[in-house]
């Protein structure tokens, strides 16, 4: 569960990036975040990941009160969440078995577990055989799955993905969109994207959001901004 009451984000240069934002996220629920740029959606991310601090309000993260001036185990929270970039994030010189399991690793976790979550994770998004290759040999659709397999190894119970199929061809990301679907029963997905077909076909919850502020949460909702 994602809870926000209120909440706000203000830069130092008079911006307000975030205005009384309040919504609620239920457990395995799947939410498309969209509007236009500078519209607030990367904000909301951040704010989860706790990359950025809110001015007011409150935000919950399951049964953590992450505003609170109390909370300080931000390593805890982020191992609850994976996130997805556009731009993918993954290391150029490790191959693809030591970028997945490098949030495993900085754990301690054995090494005979890392291996069988490792396999895991890539047979679910269709890369079994990958794992000795680099980032270097790989299209950039498969180094977007590689970026999925990275945020859910570990069963990490919420997706943040941040436009995920910005820089992919359509065919592309609706191959990476397949992979969503498989996830959304078992994770709480949080998804910004401005990729307007996606959104209208998958018929998803939907937080429109404008200037800062949050316009519309539609149940089944389409790109309407």
């Amino acid at each position: 569960m994602i809870k926000f009451e209120n909440v706000s984000v203000r830069f130092g240069s008079g911006i307000t990036a975030l205005n009384t934002v309040s919504f609620e996220i239920d457990t395995n629920d799947f939410v498309f975040l969209v509007g236009p740029s500078g519209a607030g959606k990367t904000t909301i991310l951040k704010l989860i990941l706790k990359q950025l601090e809110a001015a007011q309000g409150t935000i919950l993260v399951d049964d953590l009160n992450i505003t609170s001036n109390r909370f300080h185990d931000i390593e805890t929270l982020r191992r609850r969440i994976g996130v997805i970039f556009q731009d993918f994030k993954i290391l150029p010189d490790k191959n693809i078995f030591e970028n997945i399991a490098l949030s495993l690793k900085i754990q301690h976790i054995s090494n005979a577990e890392i291996r069988n979550n490792v396999e895991e994770v890539l047979h679910l998004v269709g890369l079994p055989n990958k794992t000795l290759l680099f980032p270097s040999q790989l299209s950039a659709g498969e180094l977007q799955r590689i970026a999925i397999a990275r945020a859910i190894i570990g069963n990490r119970d919420i997706i943040l993905a941040d436009e995920p199929t910005g820089n992919l061809d359509p065919k592309t990301s609706w191959e990476i969109m397949k992979i969503f679907k498989k996830l959304e029963k078992k994770k709480t997905i949080v998804f910004a994207t401005h990729n307007t077909d996606i959104v209208n076909s998958m018929r998803r919850r939907v937080f429109v959001m404008k200037d800062g502020h949050l316009v519309k949460d539609s149940k089944k909702g389409g790109y309407d901004i």
